[in-house]
């Protein structure tokens, strides 16, 4: 009877440790880190890039780069970037990879990849899980392209206060890739607040990396609106900039955008704000990168000048956030050979010619159209649309 008991356990014991292991963590160090959103292009420069992606379970993520050479992207062990602070490897569930030391405007090809990270029970030692991501090996590699300089002409669209309209946004944004634009810019106001991800991901930006983010970068201009809820600390997460502030400039072809935060609208003391705004700093800080910026060789030598700011100009009255444009941003811009000033904010399309707004033309964008530049050295040509692809209005500012 012994014998039959001893060799019954010695025969359960192994299946009870499976129970137990499918029960601990170190199970789980076979899970998958799947990706939950992305990737999406971000800060795209002469010389790099960013990647931005989320998954499901903490992980080390990483990006693979290859040339648009015709090679197969297993050919050879391709470069591997990481995300590291403090000279380690960053873990979680958001991965903001930067990949630099480019060549300007030349097209190269990249892949996502995840390996699952599980803290072990004692937090001293880390278990490892399967790698995944993007195999090329079944799906066509991602592409970017770098901005240049030298390039002959620039081709960019703009939306703006969508206000988490998702299936406006879809419309206004399909036919990004058909249509070849160089970029898309988000000027502000995409979701009435940044409460969580989930308002983001479901607003826009799910809709964009299915649509075009993934091989075509957005510049993400913040609006008022995206200074509202606890999830606000986290815009530069999500869409880092090339300065690491919510203000850059991006320079493609004859074009220089230089990208203005407004800031909030009202006295930084409305009850709205629970006492947490700081946008007149904001703006104050703003303005002096500004005044070195429109001096910098890319701004200078641009023949094309263009500024995006989601509040436009406003000579007199007015809330607070015009009062402080008026005063901090107005002033370096009125000296900056300014050619076009790309708005939002007022939910309204509006035209306003040199000596209105400003002594250079001021356009602003309404919430459920878009506009479409092509710039060359020449000047800016612009297109109005709705959101079935009617060209609405044309426009052409030469350059002075």
């Amino acid at each position: 009877m012994r014998k039959t008991v001893l060799i019954l356990l010695i025969a359960v014991i192994p299946f009870l440790g499976q129970a137990q292991d499918q029960q601990s963590p170190f199970y789980s160090g076979k899970k998958t880190a799947d990706i939950v959103l992305g990737p999406w292009l971000q800060a795209v420069t002469e010389d790099s890039f960013t990647v931005v992606w989320t998954t499901n379970w903490d992980a080390v993520g990483w990006v693979e780069l290859a040339p648009d050479d015709g090679s197969h992207f297993f050919e050879c062990d391709r470069p591997k970037y990481y995300e590291m602070k403090c000279g380690k490897k960053t873990v979680g569930k958001l991965h903001k990879v930067t990949v630099s030391g480019l060549t300007k405007g030349t097209t190269y090809r990249y892949r996502i990849l995840n390996q699952s990270v599980i803290t072990a029970p004692d937090d001293k030692r880390l278990v490892f899980g399967i790698t995944s991501g993007n195999d090329p090996f079944r799906l066509k590699p991602y592409t970017v392209t770098t901005r240049d300089s030298e390039a002959e002409s620039c081709d960019f669209m703009i939306v703006n206060d969508i206000h988490a309209n998702d299936s406006v946004f879809r419309a206004l944004v399909g036919n990004v890739i058909a249509e070849k634009q160089d970029f898309v810019v988000f000027n502000g106001d995409m979701v009435s607040a940044m409460d969580n991800e989930d308002m983001l991901f479901n607003g826009y930006l799910r809709s964009a990396n299915e649509l075009f983010a993934h091989n075509i970068p957005f510049y993400y201009n913040r609006g008022n609106h995206e200074g509202r809820g606890l999830f606000s600390y986290h815009f530069l997460d999500y869409f880092p900039t090339s300065t690491g502030e919510t203000w850059f400039m991006v320079r493609q072809g004859p074009c220089a955008i230089i990208f203005l935060d407004c800031g909030e609208d009202k006295p930084e003391t409305d009850d709205s704000y629970f006492g947490l705004d700081c946008s007149d700093n904001l703006r104050t800080r703003e303005a002096a990168w500004l005044e070195q910026a429109v001096k910098t060789k890319d701004y200078v030598d641009a023949p094309v000048k263009i500024v995006v700011m989601h509040a436009p100009p406003q000579p007199k009255g007015g809330w607070h956030v015009n009062a402080e444009i008026r005063e901090k941003i107005m002033p370096i811009l009125e000296k900056a050979d300014v050619d076009l000033m790309l708005s939002g904010h007022i939910h309204r399309y509006e035209f306003n010619e040199a000596g209105k707004r400003a002594s250079f033309p001021v356009l602003i964008n309404k919430t459920n159209e878009r506009h479409c530049f092509h710039v060359t050295a020449e000047g800016i040509q612009a297109k109005r649309m709705d959101a079935s692809g009617k060209v609405i209005e044309t426009y052409e500012f030469k350059e002075k």
